[in-house]
């Protein structure tokens, strides 16, 4: 147990060296910053439609009370 153990240890360790040894590091920032914009983008979008949607529904007039 203690050898599987072992071994799992040292092949984590040898993924993480070859991790960071890797060059194309600076595409992570770039991708989290346009994930965000298109989070944004669709937060805004989302915002725009419901208040349409809710100006419409209060413009209905149901004739009650009038």
């Amino acid at each position: 147990m203690v050898y599987c153990i072992r071994s799992l240890w040292e092949l984590t360790c040898a993924r993480v060296a070859l991790l960071r040894a890797d060059p194309e590091r600076g595409e992570i920032t770039t991708t989290v910053i346009v994930t965000a914009l298109l989070a944004i983008a669709a937060i805004a979008i989302v915002a725009i439609i419901v208040a349409k949607l809710t100006a419409k529904a209060n413009s209905i007039n149901l004739g009650i009370g009038g």
